[in-house]
């Protein structure tokens, strides 16, 4: 609402005037608008209330509203009056008149000289105070404001819970219904027609939201994108083509990213996908890709982000809110605050700027990817994608992906010999299925587990080679195999292999029995016909295979990356 440009660098230049030279130049500016239309109308309302009330160009097509003018100390003191007792909006800030463009208010008043300047120091202005009106005089001013203006009202009072209708800026029963409820709450005289005093005053509780993030219009010639930023609690901490990072610096740990890169629609498109798999763009929520742009929501216990993108001319800008989560009527106010206000400027952030910055495989743009709280190994055990994995690995999960790009659920699970059946979200046609080795294995036999012990990081599954050590468990429980075979947390869920390529079981989580500490080769797996039997319950038909002739390690290795799934587990 108020175009403020660099709030911060507007009051280090009024502040730079020598202490000696208070002349009446200074004024509050309180309000901008985009259009002269608007900007008269706002300069036509805040004169019913203010006798000093000025309207100036702003540039860019913007025009602004300001009172004065005054002494530098007297500006500074009736900044903090007025903003005390919400008579102006609290983003409100002061300019000096070399700052601003031709004069528009009031009518006529840019044929008059420029005042004269004033080398003594001016008395301090006469206070305002705003007047009370009869239920009449109320009705009249009211009638006065224009559909905006009561569409604002609607809003405030709906924002405050008393307003549940249309906003339609028609008065009608329900509108005055919740003026007379506002009037009561406040101590007011319940007429159902708010004065100029309460107008203002309900206005002052809506518009307290944005008290202390200072709102204001920035013009960023690098990422060509003007639009309103909560200035006094981000800062630019780094340009990360496509993005400009606005980083906290206040205890409110809001951050703002600004999207600007040169495109298309396939440019588009993969920055959606891309911005998905970060931090800051959790899971929950609504998000829509369009020809022109995408939207994206994503929610969880700590932040909501929200993004707009467009694609307009073979540039692709846009903007990311990340706000606690918890503050969801002031979050919402800021994002469409910043969203009316978004507007472009001419060129694109440079994409060979902040090349300097850290490179890592879990950063994008020096952004934290979103990473998995666990992941384990699985692998293919039907013709339609299902996948055998251990059950500890997928307990904890509310998603679950398979080699990072398939959905799944758990669909069966097996308690007793930590068995879990995953069916991803569309049918997949692996390239190989387990064939299960049909009988007992030998002693001494050597076997190979495949895995992701690295959570991914070597694209492909680790073969670990051990031996059969017994063919029951330390206690002599039936269905599992010692291994002689130094696994890592990350292997369990893997098949053990025998050479021939057939499945001889799956690898199991964790160690011995209770809190045992057993040596780092020792291993444990599931026998093949408990797999065979669970599958079979489960409706998924096992492949049996004979021991059959040795393969070479490079065959092994093949057979083992074409059945072996990376299970990951997020929150």
């Amino acid at each position: 609402m108020v175009k403020r440009f660099l709030a911060v660098l507007a009051w280090v230049t009024l502040m730079a005037a020598p202490a000696t030279a208070q002349t009446n130049d200074v004024y509050i500016q309180v309000q901008a608008r985009s259009s002269l239309t608007a900007a008269e109308d706002s300069a036509r309302q805040f004169s019913q209330i203010f006798e000093n009330v000025s309207g100036f160009a702003l540039g860019n097509g913007w025009y602004g509203v300001a009172l004065g003018p005054y002494s530098d100390l007297a500006a500074e003191a009736e900044l903090r009056r007025l903003r005390a007792i919400r008579a102006i909006p609290g983003d409100a800030y002061l300019q000096r008149e070399n700052r601003f463009g031709a004069r528009f208010w009031p009518i006529g008043a840019a044929a008059l000289a420029a005042p004269t300047t004033v080398e003594t120091p001016a008395p301090a202005p006469e206070r305002v105070t705003l007047p009370d009106e009869t239920p009449a005089q109320a009705r009249a001013s009211e009638a006065a404001l224009t559909r905006a203006q009561k569409q604002e009202l609607q809003t405030a009072l709906a924002w405050a819970g008393y307003y549940n209708a249309a906003i339609d800026g028609a008065f009608g029963r329900g509108t005055r219904g919740a003026m007379a409820a506002w009037q009561a709450d406040q101590g007011f005289e319940t007429t159902g027609v708010l004065t100029k005093r309460q107008r203002m005053a309900l206005l002052g509780q809506y518009n307290a939201v944005f008290d202390g993030l200072g709102l204001a219009i920035l013009d960023d010639p690098r990422t060509g994108i003007s639009m309103q930023m909560p200035l006094d609690v981000v800062a630019l901490a780094r340009i990360e083509p496509p993005f400009a990072v606005y980083e906290p610096t206040s205890p409110l740990p809001v951050r703002v990213l600004l999207i600007s890169q040169p495109g298309d629609r396939r440019t588009l498109s993969g920055l959606y996908e891309i911005m998905q798999t970060l931090e800051i763009v959790p899971l929950d929520g609504p998000r829509s890709l369009r020809a022109d742009g995408f939207s994206l929501v994503g929610r969880n216990a700590d932040i909501v982000s929200q993004t707009e993108v467009s694609l307009q001319g073979g540039a692709i800008k846009g903007f990311t809110l990340i706000w606690p989560a918890g503050d969801e009527g002031r979050r919402t106010r800021v994002f469409d605050r910043m969203n009316a206000s978004f507007a472009t400027l001419p060129g694109v952030l440079d994409p060979a700027a902040g090349q300097e910055a850290e490179q890592r495989v879990d950063l994008v743009a020096g952004l934290q990817v979103r990473q998995p709280i666990a992941t384990g190994s699985g692998f293919f055990v039907g013709t339609r994608g299902h996948v055998l994995t251990s059950a500890d690995t997928v307990a904890q999960c509310t998603r679950i992906t398979l080699n990072d790009l398939y959905e799944a659920t758990v669909s069966a699970t097996d308690d007793a010999t930590g068995l879990a059946i995953l069916t991803p979200s569309e049918v997949l046609a692996p390239r190989r299925t387990a064939s299960f080795r049909d009988g007992p294995a030998r002693l001494r036999s050597e076997v190979a587990v495949a895995g992701y012990p690295f959570g991914g990081a070597l694209g492909a599954p680790t073969l670990t080679f051990g031996t059969v050590e017994a063919l029951t468990g330390l206690s002599g429980e039936d269905g599992v195999k010692r291994l002689s075979l130094s696994a890592r947390p990350g292997d369990a869920g893997g098949p053990v292999l025998d050479l021939s390529g057939h499945v001889a079981g799956m690898l199991m989580a964790g160690g011995g029995p209770g809190n045992s500490v057993l040596p780092p080769d020792v291993s444990f797996a599931t026998n093949p016909d408990r797999i065979v039997g669970f599958l079979s319950q489960a409706g998924v038909a096992p492949t049996l295979a004979s021991a059959g002739a040795p393969l070479d390690p490079e065959d092994l290795s093949r057979v083992a990356a074409d059945m072996t799934v990376l299970v990951s587990c997020w929150e």
